[in-house]
This record gives C-alpha cells, sequence and structure tokens, in this order.
C-alpha cells in the first residue's frame, strides 16, 4: 500500500498534535505516512522528500512546524504537491509559527489551518483529494453529516438541562 498523504514534523515532540491527523486519516482508510524532518538540521534530506513526492505517489503534504516554522514552506518551494502547514503553539502562543507558515512569498502557497490544527488539516487534504474521488466524496458528506448530528443531540441534552431562569 503506497501513502497518498505525507504527515512531516519538524520534531517528534509535534507528534502528539500531528497525531490528530494521522487518526483522522485512519478513520478515513487513507493511506499515509508520517516523517520527523527539519528544515534547519536536516535540510538535505527535507529536500530530498520534496523533489520525490509526486513520484512517489503523494497527493497532499501535511507539515507541522512550530517556531520558525519554515518546514511547510520549504517544501512547497520544492514540489508541485499542495502544502497544508499546521502552526505548532511551541512559542509565542503559536504566533511565530502561524506568520511563518503564513507569510509565502508569491508563487509558494502553504495552505495554514489554525495552531496545533492537525485535524482540522487532514480534513483538508481529505477534502483536496475528494473532489476526484467519488467514494471518498461520500465519506466526507457521511463524515460532516456525522458532525451535524453530534450537535443536534447536544442541543437535546441541553433541553434537559435546568436552571431556575432558563426559558428553553
Amino acid at each position: 500500500m503506497e501513502p497518498k498523504v505525507s504527515i512531516i514534523m519538524g520534531s517528534t515532540s509535534d507528534l502528539d498534535v500531528m497525531a490528530k491527523a494521522a487518526k483522522l486519516l485512519d478513520d478515513f482508510e487513507i493511506p499515509f505516512e508520517m516523517n520527523a524532518l527539519s528544515a534547519h538540521r536536516t535540510p538535505d534530506e527535507v529536500e530530498e522528500f520534496a523533489k520525490g513526492a509526486r513520484d512517489k505517489g503523494i497527493k497532499v503534504i501535511i507539515a507541522g512546524a512550530g517556531m520558525a516554522a519554515h518546514l511547510p514552506g520549504v517544501i512547497a518551494a520544492m514540489t508541485p504537491v499542495p502544502v497544508i502547514g499546521v502552526p505548532i503553539n511551541a512559542s509565542l502562543s503559536g504566533f511565530d509559527s502561524i506568520l511563518a507558515i503564513l507569510q509565502m512569498p508569491p508563487g509558494i502557497p502553504v495552505a495554514t489551518v489554525a495552531v496545533n490544527g492537525a485535524m482540522n488539516a487532514a480534513i483538508l487534504a481529505v477534502q483536496m483529494m475528494a473532489t476526484g474521488n467519488d467514494v471518498l466524496m461520500q465519506k466526507l458528506v457521511d463524515y460532516k453529516e456525522s458532525l451535524k448530528q453530534k450537535i443536534v443531540k447536544a442541543n437535546s441534552e441541553l433541553s434537559e438541562v435546568k436552571y431556575n431562569f432558563k426559558t428553553n
């Protein structure tokens, strides 16, 4: 089974955050790989990965990084494969990571999700791949419906919560 999505993190200390992307891809039965690569400490390996991702069959790359957070942008500079950046809250409440990932020069886009938003990065990756895959699109539609049903159920349960001045 060849991976379709690559989850890259700058350090294994980011695993707690990036595991949320892995879990969602696993739930959608999408083959993926996970690797730790550093734009600063292993630049040659990052270049080899990025330049080879397309030929390997990777459709989307999810790259998480904290602090200087150059990893998603460096990868995006060397591959035509879409890159989704996940800013990791490693310092400054993740604001430094957001800016490093978000502020890319023209021609080198990186889709960016919220700080520690790896699950949303995985959903975005699924949405990208589902545009040409009816089976995957239906799984996505079903997933979104399940999100709706969770809220409908929660709202129903709220009606049972009683307060002296609550009117519903």
